[in-house]
């Protein structure tokens, strides 16, 4: 029997499967986004009984900052509200006090609060604009605003502040990638590894702008490297199983999706295992791994594909005789087009045996 070129045809079980890139941003900068300031007490000189003769007095810088550092402490004890008042009167004082500006972009931003974070950050770079602080976290707050252009104009900023920031290289690359520019985002993350090496996250976004440029065995070293430095994630184990795909490690890509199962089981990992058995050319286990696939969710397309495509090579290599196995593909095939009709071949496979 010769069908050479129709189990070629067949060898894709995973079709339109979209690759999703796990994404690192670093969203938190402790130490950097702290504002330096003189502690706040209770028992301030200030609470003294020249409290009247001071009132009478124009608020002076020095009220300025006593505010700003009272508000940032009253920030670091979570009492945001009071914060922000206290950030207010020392911008009221002085409008140009650009770290009163980023405590309360802090506050937003550490409340979610990721557009007002914003705009706190957009006065701020807009009085001192060498504030790399600022600069910094106004990319991340429109990194995470889904702004990106104009996330990657205030990392570029920042960078001219501090070239070798790891977390602002990292963010940089991320925002390439995420505007499928990897090629101008693989110098930046490749600098955020080679400046922390030990960082998981910066591995993890240099082996997703990888695989972005098809580099899929720079993405594998790049992933399993992270897998050393932090927990294990469904998210990475799923992204290194792709690339091992991609780079025809089907044996290795089946090894990584046990252990995705074991820890998270989902309609995409057994259908992602049922590609690499069938490329091991182990078909009972990857018609196994399909069918398990659609008990976890029925409407999981490229599952019913390959359902479809092991059947009909089943069909075929018993000399077109198991009709049961053609009209059971067939069956699974004409579902998985109801749910998503952009296959032409699957399209293709239908007109033929359908």
């Amino acid at each position: 029997m010769d069908n050479t070129s129709q189990s070629s045809f067949l060898s894709e079980p995973r079709l339109n499967t979209l690759s999703r890139s796990l994404l690192c941003i670093v969203l938190a900068m402790t130490a950097a986004s702290m504002v330096s300031c003189r502690s706040w007490q209770a028992g301030s000189p200030r609470s003294s009984s020249k409290t009247k003769a001071v009132a009478q007095e124009k608020p002076s810088e020095a009220d300025a900052q006593f505010a700003a550092a009272k508000g940032q402490a009253l920030a670091q004890t979570g009492n945001f509200d009071a914060a922000i008042r206290e950030f207010e009167r020392a911008i009221a004082i002085n409008p140009n006090l650009t770290h009163a500006y980023v405590g309360i972009g802090d506050i937003h931003r550490q409340q979610g609060d990721f557009a007002s974070a914003e705009q706190s950050y957009a006065y701020a770079v807009k009085i001192e604009p060498r504030n790399f602080n600022a600069q910094y976290l106004h990319g991340l707050s429109l990194q995470i605003l889904n702004r990106l252009s104009e996330a990657v104009r205030a990392y570029l900023r920042a960078l001219s502040i501090r070239p070798n920031n790891a977390d602002a290289n990292l963010n940089l690359a991320t925002a390439y990638l995420q505007l499928g520019e990897p090629d101008q985002g693989l110098t930046y993350a490749q600098f955020a590894v080679r400046h922390a090496p030990q960082r998981g996250d910066a591995r993890i976004n240099l082996g997703a702008i990888y695989a972005a440029l098809g580099r899929h065995n720079d993405a594998i070293a790049e992933y399993q490297q992270a897998a050393e430095l932090v927990e294990l994630t469904p998210e990475l184990l799923l992204n290194l199983s792709d690339s091992l795909s991609n780079a025809g490690r089907y044996a290795e890509m089946v090894v990584t999706l046990d252990q995705l199962i074991t820890m998270q089981p989902s309609a995409i990992a057994y259908e992602r295992l049922g590609s690499a058995h069938f490329r091991l050319r182990h078909y009972d286990d990857a018609l196994t791994s399909f069918k398990q696939a659609l008990t976890l969710d029925s409407q999981h397309y490229p599952a019913l594909n390959g359902v479809g495509v092991c059947l009909l090579n089943r069909y075929i290599w018993s000399n077109k005789s198991d009709q049961k196995a053609l009209k059971e593909a067939i069956n699974a095939l004409r579902r998985s087009i109801q749910i998503e009709s952009r296959q032409p071949r699957i399209v293709e496979l239908l007109s033929r045996y359908g």
